[in-house]
Order: structure tokens, then C-alpha cells, then sequence
């Protein structure tokens, strides 16, 4: 009985990969995060608490965080729809707007702030429109929403797109011919098969978000207690050397961006269990 011949892997061998990897994990992101919740056990669980609970850091981190969740939520339904275009349609001008898609990953951040701004400023091309109906856009907490949906969006489309490109048109097929309505045949065939690339893309939109720095801090106007961004806040604390303020505002930042992926991935994990893949 002749062996089975087993292909070599391309990767030269499981240890030496998985040393590397750990390796390069370690440097790259457990490094410099250990140094973080050092820095900040320094202090104390009482002094983080008390700097924490300060009402200009209560004030930033709730913009962050609502904002950010509700930009990722925002761009669920658009980014789906995007997404669906893309892939179901052939029509022209297609790969120039997948390729537009794109442009918040490649565009520096501060040309988006400064572009956004230009637009949304109250006398700018869009902002007079609304300023003249007594709404102002920039320099308020809806600029800041208006920013995080702009960086947020290419997550959910490119993790969407994938996906959906993969699901076979065959089963939408039966699905009709059984006698579904198309909305049905959404709720029921669909979106049970999207829906974990629909939580990974919302959970890349919203970590995105809760970390972005230079698109917002052009048109956010940076008023503390209203438009001021916990990132903002931190460069203001290293700024006046208060060291500590900073470090409490960094860890309970990644205290909480943490806790809301890992309640996302649980929720991503549960929907792939109870919906499979198609």
C-alpha cells in the first residue's frame, strides 16, 4: 500500500508560523497595550474612576461612543444597499463607483475633515442650505456623526460584498417558486446569510469610528461639553502634560471598545451558528 502523498504547505511549517505570528502580535498590539493598563494600574482603580467621572470626559466619551454607534448602525441599510448594487447590477460607470467605495481608506483624514467642513460650514455649499432653515450641521455633534459615516462606510460594504457575491441565486430561485414574495424571500433567505458579515462590518465600522482623530476634528468645532471627541481630549491632556488624565481617558476607552466588540463577535459567533453560511 503505496503512503498518500501530502502536498507540503507554502507556509514553511505550523511552529515556526505560529512563533512568528505570536511574535509579531505581541510587538505590534499586546506590547503596546500591556504598557497602557500598566501605566494606568499606576494610578489606581479610585483616581481612573474619579478622572473618568469628571463631566468635560463623560461629556467626550459619550459623543464617541453614541456617535460611533449610531454612524456603524447608519451604515448597515446604505452599505447593504451599496453592496447589492454592486454585485446583483452590470451597469456603466460600475468600477469607477467601486473603486470610489474605497476612497476613505486611501484619502488622508484631515483632507476629509477639511472637505467635509468646506460643504457643511454654515456658509458653505450645503451648510447655507440648511443654515437658512435655522440648522447647523458643522461644528455640532451632527458634524461628528456626518465624519464617522464617511470613514465607517467602506467596512460594511467590503465585508458585505464578498458575501453576498458568494450567495447562490439558486436558493432565491426556490424560494420563489414556493410562492415567497420578495420581501420574504429578503427576510427569510437573504439576510439570515448576511447577517454575520453584517455584524463584522458593523463592528469594523464602529471601532473605526470610536478612534477616528483627523476627519472630525475639523468640522466637530471641538467645543468641550458639546462637539469635544474623547481623542481630542486625550491630545489636550498630553498637550498640558496631565499624564494621568490621559492615561484614565485611553484605558476606559479601550475598557469599553473592548467589552462592545466582544458582545458583537458573541452575537456574530451566535448568528453563525444559528444561521450557518449559504
Amino acid at each position: 500500500m503505496s503512503a498518500r502523498f501530502v502536498q507540503p504547505s507554502v507556509i514553511p511549517g505550523f511552529r515556526l508560523a505560529l512563533g512568528f505570528t505570536v511574535f509579531y502580535l505581541a510587538v505590534i498590539v499586546l506590547i503596546p497595550l500591556a504598557a497602557l493598563i500598566w501605566r494606568a494600574s499606576d494610578l489606581g482603580l479610585p483616581a481612573i474612576t474619579s478622572l473618568a467621572l469628571e463631566p468635560r470626559t463623560l461629556a467626550a466619551l459619550q459623543l464617541s461612543f453614541v456617535t460611533s454607534f449610531l454612524a456603524a448602525l447608519f451604515n448597515v441599510p446604505f452599505g447593504l444597499l451599496v453592496a447589492w448594487v454592486l454585485v446583483r447590477y452590470r451597469f456603466p460607470g460600475r468600477r469607477l463607483l467601486d473603486a470610489t467605495i474605497d476612497l476613505p481608506f486611501a484619502l488622508p483624514t484631515a483632507v476629509a475633515g477639511i472637505a467635509l467642513t468646506a460643504l457643511y460650514a454654515p456658509n458653505g455649499w450645503i451648510g447655507q442650505l440648511f443654515a437658512a432653515a435655522g440648522i447647523k450641521i458643522a461644528f455640532t455633534p451632527v458634524g461628528v456623526w456626518l465624519a464617522l459615516v464617511f470613514v465607517s462606510l467602506p467596512f460594511i460594504v467590503r465585508t458585505v460584498q464578498p458575501v453576498l457575491d458568494d450567495l447562490d441565486r439558486e436558493v432565491e430561485e426556490a424560494s420563489a417558486t414556493l410562492g415567497a414574495g420578495r420581501l420574504r424571500t429578503v427576510a427569510k433567505v437573504i439576510l439570515p446569510a448576511l447577517l454575520p458579515a453584517i455584524l463584522t462590518g458593523f463592528a469594523l465600522a464602529f471601532a473605526r469610528s470610536v478612534g477616528e482623530y483627523g476627519s472630525v476634528i475639523f468640522i466637530a468645532g471641538n467645543i468641550p461639553y458639546v462637539s469635544e471627541i474623547a481623542p481630542l481630549l486625550i491630545v489636550i491632556k498630553l498637550e498640558e502634560y496631565d499624564y494621568a488624565g490621559a492615561t484614565a481617558v485611553a484605558t476606559i476607552m479601550l475598557a469599553v471598545s473592548f467589552a462592545m466588540l466582544l458582545m458583537i463577535n458573541l452575537v456574530q459567533s451566535w448568528s453563525r451558528r444559528r444561521f450557518g453560511r449559504v
